[in-house]
């Protein structure tokens, strides 16, 4: 298949539709040919297209791997050990490309995509960082504020958690206050399902990264991480 392939159907969402009201492990394992068909498969797919577009336009230090385990597709079981919601399937497909530093003790930036019926999304960002990694990021905003200026003229707004108060350390006049109260980084782009049934969907992702790539390369920076 192509890069500019329809990788998926409206299948997909008829799929997590159903998936969404029957999220037990008998109509899973009764559908899960469907799932193979309908999500895994296409989805390893078009992860492996877009190795080559995300390398050569965004960063090859983008890691795009198509493995059903321990690569880019996450998981649909969930792990529901300190979880209230006990339904052991996520009603969508999910993939995250990390960067190539990534480690169990170290916060990387990456990339994200999530087709969900009605919440379709190519997302970025780093989240949760660690103490040290969320003060380099908040100490590069100080020091270089043409640098996150440019970040912030992409018109993307952010999404995380944030303090209720600037964090020690920052002057609470700053200009860019409110983004030194924040506790994670994250962008998001929303995609329609038409976007995502369309034979330019790589191209439609890539070129969403592309929006997103100046926010994640800031974050790759302030971490000392080559882009």
């Amino acid at each position: 298949m192509s890069a500019n392939g329809n990788y998926f159907r409206r299948s997909l969402f008829e799929f997590f539709s159903e998936l969404r009201t029957h999220n037990n492990r008998a109509w899973f394992a009764d559908n899960k040919s469907r799932y193979v068909t309908e999500v895994e498969e296409p989805m390893l797919k078009f992860i492996s297209a877009l190795r080559g577009p995300i390398h050569d336009e965004i960063s090859r230090h983008i890691v795009v791997e198509p493995k059903r385990m321990g690569g880019s597709m996450l998981r649909i079981y969930r792990d529901t050990r300190f979880s209230k919601d006990k339904t052991p399937f996520t009603p969508s497909a999910r993939a995250i490309f990390w960067h190539d530093a990534r480690a169990k003790d170290r916060a990387v930036p990456g990339f994200y995509l999530q087709l969900e019926p009605g919440h379709c999304m190519a997302g970025g960002g780093i989240p949760h960082p660690d103490p040290d990694s969320l003060k380099r990021i908040r100490d590069r905003i100080v020091k270089k504020p043409s640098e996150w200026d440019s970040v912030l003229a992409a018109k993307i707004p952010i999404e995380g958690e944030s303090l209720k108060r600037p964090p020690a350390g920052y002057d609470p006049e700053h200009a860019f206050v409110e983004d030194l109260k924040r506790k994670e980084f994250l962008w998001t782009v929303t995609l329609s399902a038409r976007d995502v049934t369309s034979p330019a969907f790589v191209a439609t992702y890539v070129d969403a990264c592309r929006r997103l790539a100046p926010a994640l390369k800031f974050v790759a920076s302030a971490l000392g991480l080559k882009w």
